[in-house]
């Protein structure tokens, strides 16, 4: 790709507004320089999901709630177009649903990157396109060692009823995002815990004194599993420590 020749740095991004899918509401083709897409796309992604408002206090204040987290579709957008086979004749697809948006790229998945590692917070990421991925890095739309997965994940966790699904299918790539219910509020429901986290608050609700040693054997997993999920109920503000290692005890905050 020469990076002089105007041509080469023009590419196809194909938008849709579907109420199923052979009923098409609005078809859009963007014809854009790379980074002129990516803000072109958003505009139209904005233009077309629904917006909740919630509204509180006094005086009144009015919260606008995005049907998707935007930052999250931005991120899906630099990643069809960055990591996108630009030897494949085939456009970037971008499909708007009642409660869902798919993106397609021609062009499967890097290197030994696969779809498990996607869903894990340290696979290792690979640019098909360094020069395209290394002028995204330099404008701070990305970040140069691959953690968009990680944020998409992030935002979606403010949405409850959202998830991604990732496929490789053939020529491409497929990203879908899709709820069962719209988000209406900001107000977060009740901290999800996983088993282990739950049996570890358990334990110390019926022993404060209990240590992570101890827990370690009441609970059936590693003293590294143990501290590791120490840390994270901490992080969500439902478990601190009261004084030191020893002579200390666990205060649970619910």
């Amino acid at each position: 790709m020469n990076p002089n020749t105007k041509e080469d740095t023009i590419y196809n991004i194909h938008l849709g507004r579907f109420k199923t899918p052979s009923m098409i509401i609005d078809d859009r083709m963007l014809r854009l320089s790379l980074f002129e897409a990516v803000d072109e796309t958003m505009k139209y992604l904005i233009s077309q999901i629904k917006f909740a408002f919630e509204i509180k206090g006094m005086p009144t204040q009015r919260t606008e709630i995005p049907e998707y987290p935007l930052s999250a579709l931005r991120e899906l957008v630099l990643n069809a177009i960055i990591h996108r086979d630009y030897l494949s004749p085939i456009d970037v697809q971008i499909k708007i649903f009642d409660n869902c948006i798919t993106l397609f790229n021609p062009g499967r998945l890097f290197g030994d990157l696969t779809i498990d590692a996607l869903k894990t917070n340290t696979y290792q990421a690979y640019a098909r396109n360094k020069l395209i991925a290394e002028a995204f890095y330099l404008t701070g739309d990305i970040e140069k060692y691959g953690s968009g997965f990680r944020r998409i994940k992030e935002a979606l966790d403010d949405y409850p009823t959202m998830e991604l699904i990732c496929e490789e299918i053939p020529n491409g790539f497929l990203a879908t995002v899709s709820y069962t219910q719209q988000k209406i509020t900001t107000e977060k429901g009740p901290e999800k815990l996983t088993a282990n986290q739950q049996k570890i608050l358990d334990n110390i609700e019926q022993d404060s004194y209990i240590t992570r040693e101890e827990l370690s054997i009441k609970v059936g997993i590693a003293l590294s599993k143990i501290k590791a999920n120490i840390s994270k109920l901490k992080a969500k503000g439902l478990l601190e420590r009261i004084g030191p290692d020893k002579g200390g005890y666990w205060k649970i905050n619910r």
